[in-house]
């Protein structure tokens, strides 16, 4: 047995109480998650657009639209909302890094509406896509920023998309081996839109063509079965260095679990949590940012995050600088952060100027063992430093709930309805008990 239907068989034979308690819970966190920040993002001018487009075209359909108030065909809600889910930057972070979430949950949630499904459904069939998806990112051999040749959630998210899909909608292992095949055939996104509003479209794209792929393998819509390993496949078209083994070890501890995942504390580029961090630090040791002369960050090599002057504030998410100067002027990164009122204001002006990067290759570009180091010379002729080693909340140092749930309550007060907010967290944390109609609820609150 080749290794997609090999991989068929065994999301098809995915039963409800497969994933165990800690997938589930894991599940259900990342749920929550995941929904407070599509509501926060649900409101920006990229998915406001988005869906004004999309609305000519979605159709009739019971699915809803996170913070528009409309429900729609499933594909099209997927797409949407998985934009939403993005483009703040704000959803949970992999090892190896990709965006999960917003190319998955979106594609669950949409097909759980339109088939009644319940709670715990939805999340076996998540646990089931981002498993799908952390198995090929290992298997790519691309851990380092530097060697991305396709942004990941756009080369992964959806055949993830699809697996989860399928295994929600109860397809047997041909027709998942088949919708992997289709959805294999929507891969590829490019770097070079990191930073502008395309990029959230890598994500409600992968989201919808996953819904679409197990909707037309359910019909009998067919693709090569053999997708992932066949000549001029997945692999062979995509990853030079593919190195299928760790397909043997699919499942049990399921990787929404082990390595885990990590949850944002700031709503930008994951690398620039660790200047964040860093500059946080430093500055609580100063009584003033007026006293800064000058600012030296040292980074890995991360070309596409060091940006002296980005062009506005959706792409100060992806400076290493910008977030530098936030940090050190307002002593805090929010949502309102990236706001172009914010970016243009001469207080940020002033300071980017006086920041420079310095790349190291020395350090590994990778999450999981890069560090960013800053030092301030102040006008006295002092200098202070400080250090990031590992963000808050990173893989394997979960996050306290408290301060998830303040992230989440942010995030849900800037929704259409704030008042749901509690009710919201209620019916997320209790997922795994909602019926179908419980789910239903749930997102009646959040089209608000």
């Amino acid at each position: 047995m080749g290794l997609t239907a090999e991989l068929a068989r065994r999301l098809a034979g995915l039963r409800v109480d497969d994933p165990g308690e800690a997938a589930l819970a894991q599940a259900t966190r990342l749920t929550l998650d995941g929904l407070a920040v599509a509501v926060a993002g649900a409101g920006h001018e990229p998915v406001r657009l988005l869906w004004q487009v999309c609305r000519e075209l979605a159709g009739a359909g019971n699915a809803s639209v996170i913070g528009h108030a409309a429900r729609c065909a499933p594909d099209v809600a997927a797409y949407v909302n998985g934009a939403a889910m993005h483009v703040l930057d704000y959803e949970a972070m992999w090892s190896p890094a990709t965006h999960a979430t917003s190319t998955t949950l979106p594609a669950v949630l949409a097909l759980a509406e339109q088939r009644g499904a319940n709670g715990r459904d939805v999340l076996r069939a998540l646990v089931a896509g981002v498993e799908v998806q952390g198995r090929l990112r290992v298997a790519s051999g691309e851990y380092e920023s530097i060697q991305l040749r396709f942004h990941p959630p756009g080369a992964v998210g959806p055949l993830g998309a699809a697996a989860a899909a399928g295994v929600l909608i109860g397809l047997d292992a041909a027709r998942i081996a088949h919708a992997l095949g289709i959805a294999a055939s929507r891969t590829g996104t490019l770097m070079a839109n990191v930073g502008t509003m395309t990029k959230c479209l890598h994500c409600g794209l992968a989201a919808r063509h996953g819904v679409e792929a197990a909707l037309l393998a359910e019909s009998g819509f067919t693709a090569n079965p053999d997708i992932l390993e066949t000549a001029r496949g997945y692999a062979q078209s995509l990853y030079p260095q593919w190195d299928p083994s760790t397909f043997a070890a699919f499942g049990a501890p399921w990787r929404i679990v082990d390595p885990g995942y990590a949850v944002k504390l700031f709503p930008c580029q994951y690398g620039t949590h660790f200047a964040i961090n860093a500059a946080l630090d430093l500055a609580a040791r100063l009584p003033d940012a007026a006293a800064i002369r000058r600012v030296t960050l040292t980074t890995p090599e991360m070309p596409y995050v060091d940006k002296p002057q980005p062009r506005d504030g959706l792409d100060g998410k992806f400076s290493f600088q910008y977030v530098t100067a936030c940090a050190l002027l307002d002593r805090r990164v929010g949502i309102d952060s990236f706001s172009n009122e914010r970016r243009f204001a001469p207080d940020i002006a002033q300071m980017l100027a006086r920041i420079e990067v310095v790349r190291d290759a020395a350090i590994p570009g990778s999450f999981e063992h890069m560090h960013v180091s800053i030092e301030a010379e102040l006008a006295n002729g002092e200098r202070v430093s400080a250090r990031c080693d590992k963000p808050r909340g990173y893989v394997g140092t979960p996050l306290p709930e408290a301060d998830h749930l303040l992230k989440v309550r942010d995030c849900l007060a800037l929704g259409p309805v704030p008042a749901h907010a509690p009710a919201i967290i209620d019916a997320c944390q209790r997922l795994a008990e909602l019926d179908g109609a419980g789910v239903a609820q749930l997102m009646g609150w959040l089209r608000g």
